[in-house]
């Protein structure tokens, strides 16, 4: 799976905090905008009220009983700006009577005496705003109904509204550059610390894999554990590798040089069975170069397990595996003159690798074999013993004190230089019950000649059958 394109974290985080701000800004300015018509409308609204008022002031009843009015020049110049809006009005006496103004303005019908009433419209194709009052003009012994109408194109009101929506634009935009400014050297110093931790990466060499220091925020404390540990892991991989590739060429450059010359020695051998021994020794050295690869795989087996891996063992019968690599053992024993035994009859189960743990049994058997020596007895035990314990002794010529810590380590090897093998044996065994909690003790055996071999898995790497089980 290809990794996705990178993106700018800076960018990212500057996305998520002013694209909200910038959103909201525009719902202020819309929430502005018709704040401002609204208050431009009522400003407005007041002057053409103020205007029809000083109109309906001035009308009167006339001796024939007619509606009379002197339209007072105060009343109309009070509703002229600088927008240079065009003014309008008309009286209308009782319905249906026409008394002074533009008789084609319209007007709002059914309006209550002594209201005022405001309505939109248009007059000679602009937009007009109304002011309709309705009143009276008294007798003395009744009353004349009439309907005083001002109206005024909306240019004026139309540029206060966006006068207050510019000014309300311009401090909502200078609030989002400074804030945006702000944001950016915050996130600006907030990143510093991952410059730094690149930096600190970057300058390190292909072989510095030691934890990283730097001091990080604790968000990105997780991810520098994370690396940490996985250079940790990867460490520990190089090194198994190394000692791999450095064991494997350091014990196998002596048993390569022997076949090397046996086949030399075959090719100038003068009878058949001078180059027939040629050939078997240099058999026997391959053999051996056999033996030292298995067991160099075995350790870096070994080295590449690790707890997460051994979290999800099940539990086997360590008692079976024991018996039945035993058994395998018997033809290989007599052929040497080995008596090999087996003691134990009782299930134990065991929290390991079985695999690992047969490679642990063979190594100890092959042991006790190789360096028992003809004549021998060799008993492999499994018994309770506060766990489970693996016993492998024998009769033998045993070991030194001095040998018995010698021989714990990788390439040294006990009961003289001409016995086979690579000096793995007890190391890998030592390692393999290490690795499942287990011990190795190396002692006398008990008659007081020959070599005992313990290893001890604790109660929490073991379990017994239950009888249940057993009897089953």
């Amino acid at each position: 799976m290809r990794p996705s394109a990178a993106y700018s974290l800076r960018r990212r985080l500057l996305a998520w905090l002013l694209v909200p701000l910038v959103l909201a800004g525009l719902l202020a300015l819309a929430d502005t905008y018709r704040e401002a018509v609204v208050t431009a409308n009522t400003v407005s609204d007041r002057v053409l009220a103020g205007s029809a008022l000083a109109i309906a002031e001035r009308v009167v009843v006339g001796e024939d009983e007619a509606l009379e009015v002197d339209i007072p020049y105060v009343a109309l110049e009070m509703l002229t700006s600088a927008a240079q809006d065009r003014v309008f009005y008309r009286v209308d006496g009782p319905p249906g009577t026409f008394i002074t103004g533009y008789e084609t303005l319209p007007t709002v019908e059914g309006v209550a005496r002594e209201t005022t009433v405001y309505a939109d419209s248009t007059f000679r194709g602009d937009p007009i705003r109304l002011a309709v009052l309705a009143r009276s003009a008294s007798t003395g012994v009744g009353s004349v109904p009439f309907v005083v109408t001002v109206a005024e194109t909306t240019i004026a009101r139309t540029q206060l509204a966006q006068a207050i929506l510019l000014r309300s634009t311009l401090r909502l935009a200078t609030l989002i550059a400074g804030a945006a400014l702000i944001v950016w050297f915050a996130v600006t110093a907030s990143l510093r610390p991952l410059y730094r931790l690149r930096d600190a990466i970057a300058e390190r060499s292909p072989d510095d894999l030691k934890p990283i220091e730097q001091v990080v925020p604790q968000e990105v404390r997780g991810l520098v554990d994370t690396v940490n540990s996985f250079m940790a892991r990867l460490n520990s991989a190089l090194d198994a590798m190394r000692h791999f590739t450095g064991n494997a060429s350091h014990q196998l450059r002596t048993p390569m040089a022997i076949v090397r010359t046996q086949l030399a020695l075959a090719g100038r051998a003068g009878s058949l069975d001078e180059a027939r021994e040629a050939a078997r020794a240099g058999d026997e050295a391959v053999a051996h170069a056999e033996r030292i690869l298995a067991q160099l795989l075995l350790l870096a087996k070994i080295d590449e397990a690790t707890s997460e891996k051994l979290k999800a063992l099940d539990s086997f019968d360590i008692t079976a595996l024991a018996h039945d690599i035993t058994a395998d053992q018997i033809m290989r024993a007599n052929a040497t003159g080995i008596d090999l035994g087996f003691e134990g009859g009782e299930p134990l189960l065991v929290r390991a690798d079985a695999l690992l743990i047969g490679e642990l049994i063979r190594n100890l058997i092959d042991n006790a074999i190789t360096y028992a020596g003809p004549g021998a007895e060799v008993t492999v035990r499994v018994e309770r013993d506060d766990g489970v314990l693996l016993e492998i002794e024998d009769n033998g010529p045993g070991l030194t004190a001095e040998e018995i810590v010698l021989v714990r380590k990788r390439f040294a090897r006990g009961g003289g230089k001409a016995k086979p093998g690579a000096g793995l044996g007890l190391p890998i065994v030592e390692e393999i019950a290490t690795l499942f909690g287990g011990t190795l003790t190396l002692s006398q055996a008990a008659g007081g000649k020959g070599l005992s071999v313990k290893v001890l898995f604790p109660q929490a790497f073991s379990e017994s059958i239950p009888s249940a089980d057993r009897l089953s």
